[in-house]
């Protein structure tokens, strides 16, 4: 299923947004950046996910955004999350941490004997 990444981040791709603007405000960059380097660049988003789910994130009402200047005095949009956002990291990180655990749960029980050499 995961013979690249790239299966992985289309569901948790929201998660990972909720999770580098829980760190602090970030322009798109900034945040496809933080998920590069916390996940070892095993993760790249593209503009064409990225800004997408952000907009769905604000219409949610999860980010808020404003214009400000970026590290090297460019304008850029920078995102933070609302108090609702604030709510759904927390609700979505306990999901996470719960569906990886039901899944370690399966993976790690004793496998059934193969019907072929039954």
């Amino acid at each position: 299923m995961f013979h690249d990444d790239r299966g992985l981040l289309q569901g948790t791709l929201p998660l990972l947004i909720l999770q580098a603007l829980g760190r602090g405000p970030a322009h798109g960059y900034g945040i496809a950046r933080w998920i590069e380097d916390a996940t070892g660049d095993a993760l790249r988003v593209e503009e064409g996910s990225l800004y997408p789910a952000l907009h769905r994130m604000a219409r949610k009402g999860w980010i808020e955004s404003e214009w400000g200047v970026s590290e090297n005095n460019r304008r850029a949009k920078f995102y933070h999350l609302s108090a609702q956002g604030h709510r759904q990291l927390d609700e979505q990180t306990r999901g996470w941490n719960r569906a990886v655990e039901i899944i370690g749960r399966a993976i790690a029980a004793s496998p059934r004997t193969d019907p072929e050499k039954a």
